[in-house]
């Protein structure tokens, strides 16, 4: 029994073929290139189509296909929320992967990055074994996938584990209406748009940040310059770490998970400070629940998401 996954992201598609033990058969990746709309709908029909020929040529029987979406995915429609793909704001994702599947007793599932992030760690990461895990994606934004008692958390609309909008300041500020208050300070976007903001506030910073162009200072300039001493890199980390051990404290005394992992391109270079955010949820969090957890770094880095992918496409099929 083989499955396909697709994991489609604001950049990028990442399209396998798995089997049932976890191996990779056949992978493919594509690049958006700034499309939008239909021709992203058509390029994600295209990897499907070529995996399902392999699979064809090869005598692979595909039996499910498994599709993560960076936003909403709408069960009982197929429809798709993805706000950083243009036009994909209610986009029939499941009519187009129809059209290429022939074959009616492939069943296609559809659901968010979130979702197939923890999805993918209970099944070959970190989390196997687990029921009650959140995993936390910080990159360009932040997301968090959520399971409770051996149950995917989607919400009500399907929008839970949007954890860049927790809140976790006051007052409110105008900046946070674009990406949420924690995704302001702790995402990679938000990282880098604090150093510009640090800099622009402090004129007497001479720092290394200050040589590069406002405009062109990204994350990986910031965690740079912390390794060098920076003041200013190690003010900006240190808010974040203070933000990321907070949304731990918090996630904590919500849900009582046993682990939360993190993954993402921040986590990465971020992982250095998981002791740190640890001894700076204790302050905030349930006393008893924040004793019983372990903060973790993914096992599957970038891939968990596809790996989660994979499984919802095996498991249709149980």
């Amino acid at each position: 029994m083989f499955s396909i996954g697709i994991d489609l992201g604001g950049t990028k598609i990442s399209s396998a073929i798995f089997n049932r033990e976890g191996d990779i058969i056949k992978k493919n990746l594509a690049y958006l290139e700034n499309r939008g709309g239909r021709e992203v709908g058509g390029l994600l029909q295209q990897q499907v189509g070529n995996l399902l020929n392999h699979a064809s040529e090869n005598n692979l029987k595909i039996t499910g296909i498994g599709i993560s979406v960076p936003g909403i995915a709408y069960q009982e429609t197929g429809r798709v929320w993805a706000p950083n793909i243009a036009g994909w704001e209610d986009y029939p994702l499941r009519d187009d992967v129809l059209t290429v599947v022939r074959d009616h007793k492939i069943n296609i599932t559809i659901e968010s990055d979130r979702a197939c992030s923890v999805l993918g760690e209970v099944w070959k990461g970190k989390a196997r074994g687990c029921k009650n895990v959140i995993t936390l994606l910080v990159g360009t934004g932040i997301g968090a996938g959520i399971m409770s008692n051996g149950e995917i958390v989607r919400g009500y609309g399907g929008a839970a584990g949007a954890i860049g909008w927790l809140a976790l300041d006051r007052p409110f500020r105008e900046e946070y209406s674009k990406c949420g208050c924690f995704e302001y300070w702790a995402s990679g976007n938000g990282i880098a748009n604090v150093a510009r903001e640090f800099i622009r506030k402090d004129s007497n910073y001479k720092g290394i940040l200050k040589s590069i162009r406002s405009g062109e200072i990204t994350s990986h300039d910031v965690f740079s310059a912390f390794e060098s001493g920076d003041a200013l890199a190690c003010k900006v980390l240190d808010q974040a770490i203070e933000c990321w051990g907070m949304t731990v404290a918090n996630l904590v005394s919500l849900f009582n998970p046993e682990k939360i992992i993190f993954s993402g391109g921040i986590f990465g270079p971020a992982l250095k400070f998981l002791d740190d955010i640890y001894k700076e949820a204790v302050k905030w969090a349930q006393p008893v629940s924040i004793r019983q957890i372990s903060l973790e770094s993914s096992a599957l880095g970038s891939e968990a998401v596809l790996f989660g992918a994979v499984w919802m496409g095996l498991a249709a099929n149980k």
